[in-house]
C-alpha cells in the first residue's frame, strides 16, 4: 500500500514547475479553499448517510487538501507537512493535561479520569489562555476574534454565542430563549405588515440567530439539525414526485391540498404508521 510519504511525493510532482500538472501548478491557497469546503461536506454527507464504503475515499480527498496547502507553504519556505503534524500533536497534548499530565505523549495512562463537563471547562480555559498569549495586548483581545468568518452561518452563530456565554453573557436556561424566539417572530410579522423588505430581512436574521441560541441551550447542533431537516424534506418531496410519476400527473396540475395529502402519506410511511384522513401539513 502507498504511504503518507508517497502522497507527499505525489503532491510535489504535481506541482513540479517543468513536469507537473498545469492545473495543479497554477493553484493558490485561495483557489483551493472551495475544494476543501466541498471535501469536508462530502465527508459529513457520507457519515450522515452511513456510506462507510465510500468514507475512506472521502477522507483521503480531505487529507489531500491538507497536503496541498502544505506543499504550497513548503514552496514558499513557510512550513512543511511535518510541521503541521508537529503543531497539532503539541496542541492536543497541551489541551489534554488530564491525559498527558507530564506532556509526554508516551507516558503510562495512569491519570484519574475527568468527567465530560470537567474536560470541557478545562478545554475552554486552555483555549482562552492560548488566545491571550497570541495577543501583544491581551486586554484588547476580543473573545470573538478567532471565530472564523467563513464558517457556515448557523455554526458561526452557535460559536459566537458559546464564546459570549463563557463570560456570563447568556440566558440561564432554554425557556427565556424560547420567549426571545417568539419575540423575534412577532417582530418579523410587524415588519411584514409594514411591507419593509429590508426590515423583514433584518428581523429574519434575528429570528434565525435566536433559534440557533435555542438549539445551543437544548444541546442540539443547529447545522446538523438543519441538514437533517433538509434530508427529510428531500425524501418526502421525492416521494411526491414518484407518486405523481406513477399516476402520470404533472405536479403543476395538482392543487396544494393534493400535494399536502401526498406529503402526509410520505410522512406516515416514514413513521410506519397506518394513516387515514387529512395530511399532517407541508410545514411539519
Amino acid at each position: 500500500m502507498y504511504s503518507l510519504e508517497d502522497l507527499l511525493h505525489l503532491m510535489a510532482r504535481l506541482r513540479d514547475p517543468q513536469y507537473g500538472c498545469p492545473w495543479d501548478i497554477k493553484q493558490t491557497y485561495a483557489s483551493i479553499v472551495p475544494h476543501t469546503l466541498e471535501e469536508a461536506y462530502e465527508v459529513a454527507d457520507a457519515i450522515e448517510r452511513g456510506d462507510f464504503d465510500h468514507l475512506q475515499g472521502e477522507l483521503g480527498d480531505l487529507l489531500f487538501q491538507v497536503v496541498y496547502y502544505s506543499q504550497l507553504a513548503r514552496e514558499e519556505g513557510r512550513f512543511e507537512f511535518a510541521g503541521v503534524i508537529d503543531s497539532i500533536t503539541r496542541k492536543l497534548i497541551r489541551r489534554h493535561p488530564h491525559v498527558f499530565p507530564t506532556g509526554d505523549l508516551y507516558a503510562p495512562l495512569d491519570t484519574p479520569r475527568l468527567d465530560e463537563e470537567q474536560v470541557k471547562q478545562r478545554w475552554e480555559q486552555i483555549k482562552a489562555q492560548e488566545r491571550a498569549e497570541k495577543s501583544a495586548a491581551p486586554l484588547q483581545l476580543s473573545l470573538l476574534d478567532d471565530v472564523p468568518a467563513t464558517l457556515p452561518a448557523l455554526s458561526r452563530s452557535a460559536k459566537l454565542q458559546k464564546r459570549a456565554a463563557q463570560v456570563g453573557f447568556d440566558w440561564p436556561d432554554a425557556l427565556p430563549v424560547l420567549d426571545k424566539v417568539r419575540e423575534e417572530l412577532d417582530e418579523v410579522l410587524e415588519a411584514m405588515a409594514q411591507n419593509d423588505v429590508a426590515a423583514v430581512a433584518d428581523e429574519l436574521g434575528d429570528l434565525l440567530f435566536s433559534v440557533v441560541n435555542l438549539a445551543r441551550h437544548l444541546k442540539v447542533d443547529p447545522e446538523t439539525a438543519l441538514r437533517g431537516a433538509n434530508a427529510k424534506f428531500e425524501r418526502r418531496f421525492r416521494f411526491i414526485e414518484q407518486a405523481l410519476r406513477d399516476t402520470q400527473r404533472p405536479m403543476e396540475d395538482c392543487t396544494l391540498q393534493e400535494l399536502d395529502a401526498l406529503w402526509g402519506e410520505a410522512k406516515r410511511q416514514e413513521q410506519n404508521l397506518p394513516g387515514c384522513g387529512a395530511a399532517a401539513g407541508l410545514s411539519e
